[in-house]
């Protein structure tokens, strides 16, 4: 690999602070000796980016809202579930930076009184919060944005988890992180694993990969039956390299995504995810959320313990944060419990 400075692949970008950086790389050792034939596992914690409890979403708003502070924006407005890591992360950045949030989240009105894990975060961030019901999130954003503009206010969107060119930059300056960490400790990892949602940070990460020329296969865990997703990460991937003026191109077989989700809706907590969720906790003293990396997670211990993945290899489990999600679902975690 040749050198590089630290984020040199987007320093010409506009970037505002907002993680705690670099997040740490572990080892897991207890899990490896707990799992079978298991390889050599590691684990990036960007569930310890900071940022109203961490998740991945920091990485991507420094990059966009650097872009939104540079476009003369006061307020962020972007869209989510009621649970939505990217909303409350996108609140607490907002909070930081002195600008007005309007989040627009699925679904009819909750109770106050019923407001709990993000949902909760997100009102004591100061998020104006807007229902959806039922109507399209982008048709109540759309308009939303019309009454802000009508109203005098500077309003950026920020599509739903960031995943665009600006927030997946923020995944190629990750990897440029997690590449000096490895060197900086002589180590080196054969696959990294992360999940596959609205596709940015999977997107980031592979452009991050092959930009670096790294010897690392990239895999995403498809949690929740997105059809088309490897079409979408591929195309993100292209836009993000045009984006930063990268000449790279992806190969057949360079986007890889696993379904991990089955015949499961999203948001569905299955055994599976409940193991997950107890397996790293009381092996590693590491939480998983119970919507993302519980199932990406779930799904990487289910290839480990079919021998899909070679013992001799070394994997990296990209964690994406979003743990504020456990105290939403406790009924549903508790269910059954080990």
């Amino acid at each position: 690999m040749s050198e590089f400075t630290p984020s040199s692949l987007t320093a010409h970008l506009p970037r505002v602070r907002l993680a705690h950086l670099p997040t740490p790389l572990e080892e897991l050792k207890r899990l490896r000796q707990t799992l079978q034939d298991s390889p050599r596992l590691f684990i990036k914690r960007d569930d310890q980016t900071g940022l109203a409890t961490g998740g991945n979403k920091a990485r991507k708003l420094e990059f966009l809202v650097g872009h939104a502070l540079q476009q003369g924006a006061d307020t962020l407005i972007t869209v989510g579930g009621a649970q939505s890591n990217h909303c409350r992360q996108t609140a607490a950045a907002a909070a930081q930076t002195g600008l007005g949030c309007v989040l627009i989240l699925s679904g009819p009105p909750i109770p106050r009184t019923e407001w709990v894990g993000n949902l909760l975060l997100d009102d004591l961030l100061g998020a104006e919060i807007v229902w959806a019901g039922d109507r399209p999130r982008d048709e109540v954003l759309a308009e939303t944005t019309r009454t802000l503009t009508a109203q005098g206010r500077r309003p950026y969107v920020i599509p739903v988890g960031g995943s665009v060119p600006i927030g997946a930059a923020g995944y190629v300056a990750a990897v440029e992180e997690l590449a000096g960490q490895l060197a900086q400790r002589r180590e080196h990892v054969d696959r990294i694993v992360v999940v596959s949602g609205s596709g940015g940070t999977h997107a980031g990460v592979l452009v991050g990969v092959k930009a670096l020329g790294l010897d690392i296969q990239v895999e995403g865990m498809n949690n929740f039956a997105v059809a088309g997703i490897a079409a979408r990460v591929g195309t993100l991937a292209a836009e993000t390299a045009a984006y930063l003026g990268l000449a790279i191109a992806l190969a057949d077989g360079d986007v890889r995504v696993h379904e991990a989700a089955g015949p499961h809706a999203y948001g569905t907590i299955t055994p599976a995810e409940r193991e997950a969720i107890r397996l790293l906790a009381r092996s590693e003293g590491i939480l998983l959320d119970p919507i993302y990396t519980a199932r990406a997670f779930a799904q990487m211990v289910a290839f480990i313990r079919a021998g899909v993945y070679d013992p001799q290899e070394t994997l990296l489990f990209w964690h994406t944060g979003g743990a504020a999600g456990l105290f939403a679902r406790a009924a549903d975690l508790m269910a059954e419990a080990g």
